[in-house]
């Protein structure tokens, strides 16, 4: 593995531990040049999954996409960086679970992170929701917010 800081390609592992619900290694390790530290992580590589886009294109799922996208939707809300990454996970395991039969949409992963937004946080939800479903009108956005207050109120109250 090559230092990030110098491009040395000697390290050592100072510790690993299991990481993303066990799907993965994350690897502590110290340059041996430099002394500077950084973290790895290791997975299996699994079937590429790809991505159906509006336009007709196909690109391969990207889970940094989705962080992006959720971490927006959650700026300065009480989210925290944990539930972030849970949100991400869920939904890349779902596009790779989806993907065996073929492909999956960017239609069916957007409803997955608003589903996934509507248990954490609400304000969020509304944002990803008024980005991904781009609303043509005020009616057409109350009449989202209405269905999230349906939604929600069957929801058991958080503690």
């Amino acid at each position: 593995m090559k230092c990030p800081y110098c491009g040395t390609d000697e390290d050592r592992v100072i510790d690993s531990r299991p990481a993303r619900d066990g799907r993965a290694i994350r690897r502590r390790r110290e340059c041996s040049k430099c002394g500077n530290r950084f973290t790895t992580y290791e997975a299996p590589e699994v079937q590429v999954v790809l991505v159906a886009k509006a336009d007709n294109s196909r690109e391969p799922f990207d889970r940094n996409k989705v962080r992006r996208g959720v971490m927006v939707a959650c700026n300065k809300r009480p989210v925290v960086p944990e539930q972030i990454e849970q949100i991400v996970q869920r939904v890349e395991q779902r596009a790779t679970t989806a993907a065996e039969t073929g492909e999956v949409s960017t239609a069916v992963i957007g409803q997955w992170i608003l589903e996934e937004l509507a248990v954490v946080d609400e304000v969020a939800y509304v944002r990803f929701a008024s980005v991904f479903k781009r609303y043509e009108s005020l009616e057409e956005f109350l009449e989202e917010l209405k269905h999230l207050r349906l939604s929600t109120s069957a929801l058991p109250p958080a503690d």
